[in-house]
């Protein structure tokens, strides 16, 4: 690169400068001056061709944030301006960054990780249950996941499924990621049987009694989970935890079913669980704080990102995901279409909109064909057979590979209900969509605050960006609420209240922040 004219030997700096020096003397070498050397510029100048392959090449991975684009607008100055000028822009556009929300935001992010894991009812000497075996209660796409964090991190897993078919795929399917994952070069292919011999699949829950942590990951059904864990109770060793991945049910309610509640937690992880960082950390009302310092530090061990929530209806992600869900359907009835609702969330910078995320999970999660009567949008769709993604329909159609494009079949679809329920379309603006689909989670993190279900707001900025792709450059809902301004979330809230009911009553601390001229940050 030209940056380095010569290297000392360790430990002889000096003398190595003054041999040098006198070298260039003695040869009596030019002066010069790093701004002038401007070979490795010069064969660039001309080219615009050559940032834009480098923008294009990259779009995907910069999507949304101001950095990646300022530093290679400094480099276009660099090559094609004289050093003066290339260096003033490099200036302002420092100090537009490092003065931006973007950066604020960010910093923001990397002090909330670090601020993440302070439990202040949890003392830190808290006595931490040794875990040297788990145990996994499902093989499905949940519980291989979530085994797959403990194998590759050197704990033996036992896994148990009720039929050896659904055991025997459950276990073919770890090993397939694992294999793939050896093929991309991740890791040799020798690390794929080491993980594997770690590995205990069984058809029999007696075999889980030795283990210091058993995750159940079975069917989201109140009377199920409670019948696993009235067996649990009997059969694992006394100490134990005894922890549910429920993503929504109550978890004080689970613990009824067993005569130690105190071990009883929920670690809820996110889908695909090998793959997404963020883990909820779900205390219950008896839950042990022996049992929450080992959880949390068991997520550590196994590289997540814990949140320490409490339980309620969603947890602290999904509660306020279903804020956004609701007005989004909503929205789609008074007037936008799903594409339109997504542009403006996938612009926003989110990864994708909530009828492309329905599409990709499968519009048919939790419907049932027997009981549907066609009373809501979804389950028409459901009934056509427009089941997402691995159907090729959807709220989208799809080609062979996947790709969307808007559906005439679904606009009319959507025409035809609402005018079915006497609904008149109008014209919605993008600032609109994106109010009514932001606000209402910042005022559901408010409540959350409120009911003391979260530490902190920076816990649900975590959770969010974690769990749910909002953008890192944002901060997260309740770092943009503050961005924004809570007294115009507020001022919002109201007048949609007022237009359209108590959907969006503001929460008490919303208001309480605005009349005291304090953040969101403050809580």
């Amino acid at each position: 690169m030209g940056l380095v004219d010569e290297l000392a030997e360790e430990g002889k700096l000096r003398e190595g400068a003054i041999a040098f020096a006198k070298k260039v003397v003695a040869e009596n070498r030019p002066l010069k001056k790093v701004r002038e050397m401007n070979d490795k510029v010069e064969a660039a100048r001309g080219k615009p061709e050559i940032f834009e392959n480098f923008r294009k090449a990259n779009a995907r991975k910069f999507r949304g944030f101001l950095a990646p684009e300022y530093n290679i607008q400094c480099i276009e100055a660099a090559v094609n301006l004289p050093f003066e000028e290339g260096i003033k822009v490099e200036q302002k556009l420092f100090r537009e960054l490092v003065t931006g929300t973007q950066s604020a935001a960010q910093r923001h992010v990397f002090f909330a990780e670090r601020q993440v894991w302070k439990l202040p009812d949890v003392p830190a000497d808290t006595p931490i249950i040794p875990v040297k075996k788990v145990g996994i209660i499902g093989a499905g796409t949940m519980g291989g996941g979530i085994a797959m964090n403990f194998l590759n991190t050197g704990f033996p897993v036992t896994i148990v499924e009720t039929k050896q078919d659904a055991l025997d795929r459950g276990i073919a399917t770890i090993r397939r990621n694992y294999e793939n994952s050896a093929k991309k070069g991740r890791f040799p292919m020798e690390e794929v049987e080491k993980r594997m011999g770690l590995l205990t699949g069984s058809l029999d829950m007696n075999d889980l009694a030795d283990c210091d942590l058993v995750i159940e990951a079975v069917f989201e059904n109140m009377d199920i989970k409670k019948d696993v864990f009235g067996k649990l109770d009997k059969i694992v060793k006394q100490g134990a935890i005894l922890a549910t991945n429920t993503s929504a049910l109550n978890i004080d309610e689970i613990a009824t079913a067993v005569k130690r509640p105190e071990a009883v937690i929920g670690l809820h992880f996110f889908s695909p669980a090998n793959v997404m960082r963020l883990l909820e950390v779900v205390r219950a009302d008896k839950t042990s704080n022996e049992v929450i310092a080992t959880s949390m530090q068991i997520a550590k061990k196994i590289g997540k990102i814990a949140a320490l929530v409490g339980v309620c209806p969603g947890f602290v992600g999904n509660r306020i995901l279903a804020q956004r869900q609701r007005e989004a359907q909503k929205l789609i009835m008074e007037g936008a279409m799903p594409w339109d609702v997504d542009r403006v969330l996938y612009d926003f910078g989110l990864p994708m909109g909530p009828f492309a995320m329905s599409d990709l999970a499968g519009l048919d999660i939790g419907w049932s064909k027997e009981k549907s009567k066609g009373e809501t949008l979804r389950d028409r769709l459901c009934e056509m057979d427009r089941r997402g993604q691995k159907t090729g329909a959807g709220y989208y159609d799809y080609d062979e590979n996947r790709n969307a494009k808007p559906s005439p079949v679904v606009e009319k679809m959507i025409l035809d209900y609402a005018a079915e329920k006497g609904i008149n379309r109008r014209t919605i603006s993008d600032d609109e969509i994106l109010e009514r689909c932001i606000y209402p989670m910042i005022n559901e993190g408010a409540k959350i605050l409120e009911e003391g279900k979260a530490i902190r707001s920076s816990d649900i900025d975590i959770v969010w960006i974690n769990g749910y792709g909002f953008p890192v450059y944002r901060g997260g809902p309740m770092f943009y609420g503050d961005t924004v301004g809570a007294d115009k979330v507020l001022a919002k809230m109201k007048e949609f209240q007022a237009k359209m009911g108590d959907d969006f009553k503001p929460a008490a601390l919303l208001e309480k922040i605005v009349a005291e001229g304090k953040r969101f940050g403050d809580y």
